[in-house]
């Protein structure tokens, strides 16, 4: 194995349909192209949206399809200590405040200042103590800077938080964890090295590179892969009732994702013939950059 460590991190909200199949698909493929190791993930970091036994049907179709964890996967809603520990270190620093704004608060906030972005936090309970018992969520303080970083795919990508997010949240009053501590806490956890994932997070990794740097962890390579859509254009999710995977039949599904990450017809009769000839093609077509 080499120094390269990748991970597929599925909310278990439903099953795998075919846009998480792609990316499931080139976060393996990029593993093993690297001679590296892969690991999965299950994001299990908000029980309410859950689904029960979506987290084994999960990992019974990335195995019918020849995709397994090298290592014990790991379930991020057994993590709060590690997860609390992060946050506190924040909040030591300065970096976390808690905020009693509501969805209207905000709205009403942004929409009374002219050419403020929508949806952009305004920072109104930064410059204030809100009492405990109001607060609503813990923001991050993010400073007017730009963060930037090359996807492998897109290119380079420059974000500036102050103007284009806002203080974000990273812990909700109820005491569930944000995805955006929780995913920063865990790649460094787990020494990833390489994120490949769907483009619909392209946007969010300025944010955890913020996030890693706050805490001193270190920024692993990014590829941000197309995402799956539907007749309408919109991306395919669980929250849409995309199809469910049909693991009986894994090959067609596999080279459906093989063609939409842009690889050549692989035509091979079995997961494994199938597994082999698409990491040749991944590797020809996404080559790692060298060191």
């Amino acid at each position: 194995m080499s120094g390269y460590r990748g991970r597929f991190a599925p909310s278990p909200t439903g099953p795998l349909h075919a846009g998480s199949l792609v990316a499931a698909l080139a976060s393996w493929l990029d593993a093993r192209a690297a001679h590296g190791t892969w690991l999965v993930r299950i994001e299990d970091l908000d029980p309410p949206r859950e689904l029960a036994g979506a987290a084994a049907l999960i990992l019974r179709q990335l195995a019918a399809c020849g995709l397994e964890s090298d290592e014990p996967v790991l379930f991020q809603g057994a993590r709060s200590d590690i997860y609390e520990r992060a946050f506190e270190a924040l909040r030591a620093s300065g970096l976390v405040y808690g905020c009693a704004c509501s969805r209207k608060d905000i709205e009403t906030a942004t929409s009374a200042q002219p050419g403020w972005p929508a949806g952009v936090y305004p920072g109104t309970c930064a410059r204030r103590t809100v009492p405990r018992n109001e607060i609503r969520a813990w923001r991050i303080r993010v400073p007017s800077t730009v963060v930037g970083f090359v996807d492998r795919c897109a290119g380079r990508i420059a974000q500036d938080l102050a103007r284009d997010v806002g203080d974000f949240v990273v812990k909700r009053a109820d005491g569930l964890w944000a995805y955006q501590l929780a995913v920063v806490v865990d790649d460094g956890a787990q020494h990833v090295s390489d994120v490949v994932r769907g483009a619909d997070l392209l946007d969010n990794t300025p944010r955890q590179i913020f996030l890693q740097r706050a805490l001193g962890l270190p920024t692993p390579r990014y590829l941000h892969v197309p995402l799956v859509v539907d007749a309408n254009g919109a991306k395919l999710s669980k929250q849409t009732l995309a199809a469910p995977l049909d693991a009986r039949d894994p090959l067609p599904e596999l080279e459906r994702a093989a063609r939409h990450l842009g690889l050549p017809p692989i035509g091979a009769r079995s997961v494994s013939g199938f597994l082999r000839a698409a990491t040749a093609a991944w590797r020809e077509r996404y080559p790692l950059p060298a060191p």
